[in-house]
């Protein structure tokens, strides 16, 4: 499946100005992946040095409810141009969770190439708290740090997850994924597989640091509370 143009692509293309368009654009998105850097960078260190606090707090009661596992739970992700790393989250599942999932796949509740279920028997009580506040994800400014991921961007997939991709589906898979995203303040797992896809082209065509600014507005409002996540 190739990707669809609008009518607006096809009337910039026809007009004798394109070259001219095509590179203030260029140059528009190089300025503004920079600036996003420097602020996944200084925003991300931030997070890591005030929170350290909640970091520790949630250590000790994960530790506590299950003392086999460990704190954090890293997972192997696909990135921008398809290049995998680990992501890294707090560990909201029982230690063994990876291998219980064959048993569970036929009770997905999303369709498409993704995995939900709201009722996980993986999940850990402590687990429970920390996927509806999506304080589960906060170990991922690790990851900006490092370049993997953005503080806004497309929801990282899991390998098994790409390989049921199209070829409209992996353009989202154009730029560094991030730690929240349109999909996550537009209704997260009450959205199909498509409606995310469609979410995140919406993003990449029209991204700007004011439209990321939103994004995390809306989130920090999410995760007080959110019922959305799991």
């Amino acid at each position: 499946m190739t990707p669809q143009r609008n009518d607006a692509d096809v009337a910039i293309e026809a007009n004798s100005y394109y070259p001219s368009y095509a590179l203030e654009r260029k140059k528009n998105i190089r300025s503004y992946l920079v600036l996003k850097r420097a602020i996944d960078i200084i925003a991300a260190s931030i997070g890591l040095i005030l929170l350290s606090p909640v970091f520790i707090a949630l250590a000790a009661a994960i530790k506590i409810e299950d003392p086999r596992g460990p704190v954090f739970f890293s997972q192997k992700r696909v990135g921008k141009g398809e290049r995998t790393f680990k992501m890294f989250k707090f560990r909201s599942m029982v230690s063994n969770a990876e291998e219980l999932l064959a048993e569970l796949l036929e009770k997905n509740e999303v369709q498409g190439a993704m995995f939900k279920m709201k009722d996980d028997p993986r999940i850990t009580r402590i687990g429970k708290f920390i996927r509806s506040t999506s304080i589960d994800e906060l170990p991922q400014l690790w990851n900006v740090v490092r370049g993997d991921m953005s503080l806004v961007g497309p929801r990282p997939p899991l390998p098994r997850e790409v390989e049921e991709y199209t070829t409209y589906d992996k353009q989202r898979l154009r730029v560094t994924p991030g730690c929240t995203g349109l999909w996550q303040v537009s209704g997260r797992s009450n959205l199909s597989f498509s409606e995310m896809v469609e979410l995140d082209l919406q993003y990449i065509q029209n991204r700007s640091i004011l439209y990321d600014v939103g994004i995390m507005l809306k989130t920090c409002k999410l995760l007080i509370g959110s019922k959305n996540a799991y």
